[in-house]
């Protein structure tokens, strides 16, 4: 997870191609809390947080907005009473790449209260 959680997103275009299954098999074990998911058939990594209460599920969701402004690369996240559900892929390919790997590593560094803003 450090070594992703210290890079950051590379700007990308539509058609940049998508990780391939060996990039796959490289990258998840930097996240393995992290599962992918196919949601109409575009492949997601996405993980569900847990908390004590909704403030606390709040505070994440902020921090994984501001984390997504500064990188610019945007989840969709579902924020409940005492847990949040981060959805990361990449848009403009309709996939995943690289970037959201990192996401995710930069978002669990946030769970462990390791983040720096800025």
């Amino acid at each position: 997870m450090d070594e992703l959680a210290k890079q950051h997103c590379e700007p990308c275009r539509i058609g940049a191609p998508t990780v391939t299954r060996e990039e796959i098999e490289a990258l998840k074990p930097q996240v393995p809390q992290w599962t992918i998911r196919n949601v109409g058939g575009i492949n997601r990594l996405e993980r569900t947080f847990t908390f004590d209460d909704y403030a606390q599920a709040l505070a994440f969701t902020l921090r994984v907005g501001e984390l997504a402004e500064q990188e610019g690369h945007h989840p969709v996240t579902l924020t409940e009473w005492g847990r949040v559900t981060v959805s990361w892929w990449t848009h403009k390919i309709r996939g995943l790449h690289a970037n959201d790997f990192v996401m995710a590593a930069k978002t669990d560094r946030i769970l462990a209260g390791t983040a720096k803003s800025g």
